[in-house]
């Protein structure tokens, strides 16, 4: 490195820059943490959909058969969500953000 150039020396640092000192960029880890971020929010809006139903439910707005099937869209949302994030092998804590002293997303 050049004379002056602070080394990176966490672990962040040290995936993206190769021994030419030059970033390195890897895609496939880049593409994990998008995956990461877009289902940790399509499972926030899940579980904020599953609260608005159970309120729903037991304000009894909700006929049998409105109930039924929007049991079963919960249900096939989530087999959704559980296969997405095993295909980009997560674990179901990666999806539990961590927000600082706001305390854990999920």
């Amino acid at each position: 490195m050049k004379a002056g150039t602070p080394s990176v020396g966490s672990e962040a640092g040290e995936g993206l820059q190769s021994r030419s000192g030059r970033l390195n960029f890897d895609v496939n880890g880049a593409k994990n943490g998008l995956g990461q971020l877009v289902l940790t929010l399509v499972k926030l809006l899940h579980e904020l959909l599953e609260r608005q139903a159970i309120r729903r439910v037991d304000a009894g707005s909700l006929t049998d058969q409105q109930t039924e099937r929007l049991g079963l869209a919960l249900m096939q949302q989530a087999q959704e969500i559980e296969r997405l994030r095993k295909e980009f092998g997560l674990d179901e804590e990666d999806l539990n953000l961590d927000l600082g002293p706001l305390g854990r997303l999920l």
